[in-house]
């Protein structure tokens, strides 16, 4: 769900019964990262002795989004870019209680 808080935009993810919130903004060129497409994270498949590619697997315990503008992908746990750590997604604190979700700020 994406959402207007007062000046922000945020959206606001439910994965496994835990909310995530973010700021709608894509810290690689300010996309609305939150509306992007919803997908468990590529890992690509090696052999373990000589590290030949073998394929790729979805790791359905990982979710990302996907910045609609540029391709740039975030973990939905953590909010973290999938290949490199320094783009961070702006967590926006939010609670539960009585059926209705509440976010800070």
């Amino acid at each position: 769900m994406v959402v207007d808080l007062g000046t922000r935009t945020i959206g606001i993810f439910r994965l496994e019964g835990k909310l995530h919130a973010y700021e709608n903004v894509c810290p690689h060129q300010g996309g609305p990262v939150c509306q992007g497409t919803i997908l468990p994270r590529v890992v690509e498949q090696l052999e373990p002795n000589s590290k030949a590619a073998t394929g790729f697997r979805f790791d359905r315990g990982d979710m990302h989004i996907v910045c609609p503008w540029h391709g740039f992908e975030y973990s939905i746990d953590t909010g973290e870019h999938a290949g490199t750590p320094k783009f961070k997604l702006t967590r926006v604190q939010v609670t539960e209680s009585n059926g209705e979700v509440h976010a800070d700020g």
